[in-house]
């Protein structure tokens, strides 16, 4: 086969036969300096398909994502998105409180732990003792303090006696007081309190403890009521799964943390009125198998799309459509198109039939879901430029989930985001970065047990403290 770069040569062969040799010299110099341009041009196409893959690696730096456009927490974000790429629309109420909120202030008690009385002793005017007379009363005001606050050593003393029949008869000590010397019910319960709801790193709740309550007690002591408080509360955790697998709705999220300085998860799983947390080493079924097995075969499990969620054996799942507007957010300003601004809006519309629909349409046919449901179908159906491949992969996955959408507008009680389930697990990110990580496994599963036990007692209105009194003291069978 004849190339250009062979007609090139014989023409060039051809001219330099009927040249002198100085000009041939010259004719050479020009023929490599043309066959090199030649070769160079044939790398353009390569150089071309190179430049349009670095673009599009640019562009994914150009839109980067954030906690405003996708599931990264706002820990992650490099800096602070602007307020104005939210979400989050405005609601055209000005800032703060609004008409008929029922404001707070101090109020007067009717029942004072202490009364003072005031009376003058001398009139100002003339200087005459004024003591003896009548006084009538016209006013009070009060002060609300707290005592000095120290700790009090209850002693237990035991005694025996010599029965008439020669039988030695002896006392016995309360149940709870099984060792020479003990903290009590109420100091395991403030640490466990201190520690587990308000996340006082161990250094600071010595100090606490110290400064406050005129306490000393170690790190190791610190470990050791915690461990003793945990174990009291493994009924009441029990109980807390129990309650999770037979609801009809269960919200689900997992987070990582750092046991050790090596990756570990905290798993959740809650309904309205519990919340159960495990810790656990891996982020796959082993630990939906280890902690859900008996769970609701009718249940609706919410969840943000992960894999493994999709291995639990309930009846019907929910994808969290608060994750889906981030990720369309993120699309919209990476590509520059319409699609997912459409998507997007119909997750709202959806969102509004939600708030406006009768309880009995839930169960029926109904024009409205039949409307977003239709228009769902042709989003999906839409073909989408092949050059944007992550919108593609995002409506792959819609496909492949389509029937997992619109599962809140079927059931009264399903909500149409996961925000229950990351609220119950976003509390390990604040332990983690205001206390550190986890030493030892243990702690972390000592910190699931009594978390979950402070959830559900917020949940269900309880006093966390008075809960934690009651798990205090608790006496296992």
């Amino acid at each position: 086969m004849v190339t250009f770069f062979d007609i090139l040569d014989f023409g060039i062969s051809f001219v330099v036969q009927t040249m002198e040799p100085s000009d041939k010299i010259i004719i050479e110099d020009l023929k490599r300096i043309i066959m090199m341009q030649a070769k160079e041009l044939a790398k353009i196409p390569l150089l071309i398909a190179r430049i349009e893959v670095l673009e599009r690696e640019l562009a994914r730096y150009t839109t980067r994502k954030d906690s405003n456009n996708s599931s990264l927490p706002p820990s992650k974000d490099e800096n602070r998105p602007s307020r104005t790429s939210s979400l989050r629309e405005k609601g055209g109420r000005k800032a703060g409180g609004q008409p008929g909120h029922d404001g707070k202030t101090l109020k007067m008690t009717d029942t004072p732990d202490e009364i003072v009385e005031h009376r003058a002793c001398f009139c100002p005017e003339c200087g005459k003792d004024v003591s003896s007379q009548p006084f009538e009363f016209f006013g009070k005001r009060q002060v609300i303090d707290i005592p000095l606050i120290k700790q009090i050593v209850t002693e237990h003393r035991v005694y025996r006696c010599t029965c008439t029949c020669g039988k030695v008869v002896e006392s016995d000590f309360p149940v709870h007081v099984d060792s020479p010397v003990k903290y009590g019910k109420s100091i395991e319960s403030l640490i466990g309190y201190l520690s587990v709801r308000q996340y006082v790193p161990f250094k600071r709740l010595q100090e606490m403890l110290s400064d406050i309550f005129a306490v000393q007690i170690s790190e190791g002591g610190l470990h050791c009521l915690l461990n003793r408080l945990a174990s009291r509360g493994v009924d009441a955790y029990e109980m807390i799964r129990q309650n999770v697998l037979r609801s009809r709705v269960i919200g689900t999220d997992e987070t990582g943390v750092k046991i050790n300085g090596k990756k570990h998860w905290f798993w959740t799983w809650q309904n309205d009125r519990a919340t159960y947390i495990a810790a656990s080493d891996n982020r796959g079924t082993k630990t939906i198998n280890e902690n859900m097995s008996g769970i609701s075969k009718d249940a609706v499990l919410v969840h943000d799309c992960w894999k493994a969620h999709f291995q639990t054996p309930v009846g019907s799942h929910q994808l969290c459509t608060a994750h889906l507007e981030r990720e369309t957010k993120y699309l919209e300003e990476r590509y520059k198109m319409d699609w997912p601004v459409r998507f997007r809006t119909l997750l709202k519309k959806a969102h509004n039939l939600k708030n406006h629909l009768a309880p009995a349409l839930y169960y029926y046919p109904n024009q409205p879901r039949a409307d977003l449901e239709n228009e769902l179908e042709s989003l999906l159906q839409e073909p989408l430029d092949p050059k944007h491949k992550e919108m593609i992969t995002f409506q792959k996955r819609i496909i492949k989930h389509r029937d997992h959408i619109f599962t809140f507008l079927y059931h009264p009680d399903v909500p149409p985001d996961n925000n229950a389930s990351e609220r119950a697990i976003r509390n390990l990110k604040v332990k983690q970065k205001i206390s550190g990580q986890f030493k030892i496994l243990s702690a972390a599963e000592n910190f699931a047990i009594l978390r979950s036990i402070i959830d559900t007692a917020i949940k269900n209105k309880q006093n966390v403290v008075g809960a934690l009194s009651v798990i205090a003291a608790y006496k296992r069978n």
